[in-house]
């Protein structure tokens, strides 16, 4: 198995919910794959390359909701609608819809953190400093546990 089948087998699962649950479009976790495989003789190693990864599938999904914003509201599909998350359990439905409403930002941490992504990797993929990533985590959880309550959920 060559390294570039070594990456796609080990981050393809936790790249294709990032792209879903961040913007609803597994396209963009293929087209994170084709960068990761043209610019894999590139990568200089000064970050883990599951840092390295996420950040391109972070900057994909940013730059795909900049291309959104030029085009009216009503012609856009919801992000996380009902008919486009599979037969999951309600409450795990419920936290994709509660994420979809978040800020951009918001959504790419919280989903970077459901993924397991360590705080200081977060901070790098997003550019924020460790610390605002850790109190910026921390309020949208709150914000999350809100809602739940308010559905009771």
């Amino acid at each position: 198995m060559n390294v570039f089948e070594e990456i796609y087998k080990n981050y393809w699962q936790r790249i294709f919910r990032l792209c879903m649950g961040y913007v609803n479009d597994k396209d963009l976790a293929q087209e994170t794959f084709i960068v990761v495989f043209k610019k894999l003789p590139e990568f200089r190693g000064e970050a883990k390359i599951g840092t390295w990864i996420f950040r391109i599938a972070s900057n994909i999904c940013l730059r795909h909701i900049e291309r959104r914003k030029r085009y009216p509201k009503d012609e856009l599909p919801k992000n996380i609608s009902e008919e486009n998350v599979p037969d999951i359990e309600p409450q795990i439905k419920f936290l994709y819809k509660c994420i979809s409403e978040l800020a951009e930002t918001d959504r790419i941490i919280i989903s970077l953190e459901l993924e397991n992504i360590k705080q200081e990797d977060i901070a790098y993929i997003v550019g924020l400093s460790n610390t605002n990533v850790r109190v910026k985590i921390h309020r949208i959880k709150d914000k999350i546990r809100t809602k739940f309550r308010e559905y009771g959920q």
